[in-house]
């Protein structure tokens, strides 16, 4: 227990899936977590489950697509908490769609949130954090980033341009001595209610189909997210951890 203690922690897209789990592993280690996400009842359901078992938990509605609103959520804990030590940007959604069938308006939309998304919290969190000496980025990314996942276009475009940009960003804040370390984690499958629509929508009559080594649970993510925000990890950065029970070197 403790292991981020005293650091406060941003997580977007945390109303259900990977991102509860990381604000409820991180809130359970003594983080104070901000959650954010566009469903707003479920967003404010997970912030008061985690409250009420006497940690500090508050959520705010976010679209990780609008500048504007990260401005306010960065101004908003400016205001209130003074700092922020981590970022998890997990904010994510997937279209099932091909090269063919990816209209442009979609490759946008799913580009938007997860690609400029990523892109516009680092770039507003970053002062935060270096003014009061430096923390953590966690980019979700994906094994889509490494494999041909044709029926997932333009999410793995999204997931490739985080991979990237985690690494530029890494490289930056080190040139620029803001002692903030950025680095991604690229999940297989792993058992959240995405999953369950992805399956759906691909007419699986089981959802383990998705993986023939297996579904992971949030939690395995979320101990990687716990461990890359403490200082446990301070010697890693620009990294990339795929978590995906060695499905994509099979």
């Amino acid at each position: 227990m403790g292991r981020v203690d005293g650091k406060v922690a941003l997580i977007t897209g945390a109303a259900q899936g990977l991102g509860r789990a990381d604000a409820e592993t991180l809130a359970r280690e003594g983080a104070t977590v901000v959650l954010t996400d566009v469903n707003d009842e479920l967003g404010q359901a997970t912030a008061d489950g985690i409250a009420a078992t006497g940690a500090n938990a508050t959520y705010l509605h976010h679209d990780a697509a609008s500048e504007s609103d990260w401005v306010a959520v960065i101004d908003h804990i400016r205001e209130t908490h003074g700092r922020l030590d981590v970022l998890v940007n997990n904010a994510g959604i997937v279209i099932v769609e091909t090269p063919e069938e990816c209209t442009l308006d979609s490759f946008r939309k799913q580009n938007s949130i997860m690609s400029e998304g990523v892109f516009l919290g680092c770039k507003h969190a970053m002062p935060l954090m270096a003014q009061d000496g430096g923390g953590s980025i966690i980019n979700m990314s994906s094994t889509a980033s490494h494999l041909g996942y044709p029926v997932f276009f333009a999410y793995s475009a999204a997931k490739g341009a985080v991979r990237a940009m985690s690494k530029a960003i890494a490289v930056y804040c080190q040139t620029a001595e803001y002692n903030i370390r950025c680095n991604s984690i690229h999940p297989g499958a792993i058992d959240t209610p995405m999953i369950d629509m992805t399956s759906s929508i691909l007419g699986l009559e089981d959802k383990a189909e998705l993986s023939p080594v297996g579904l992971g649970e949030p939690q395995d993510v979320a101990n990687v997210v716990l461990f890359l925000a403490s200082d446990e990890s301070r010697y890693v950065n620009g990294t990339e951890i795929v978590l995906d029970n060695a499905m994509s070197i099979q």
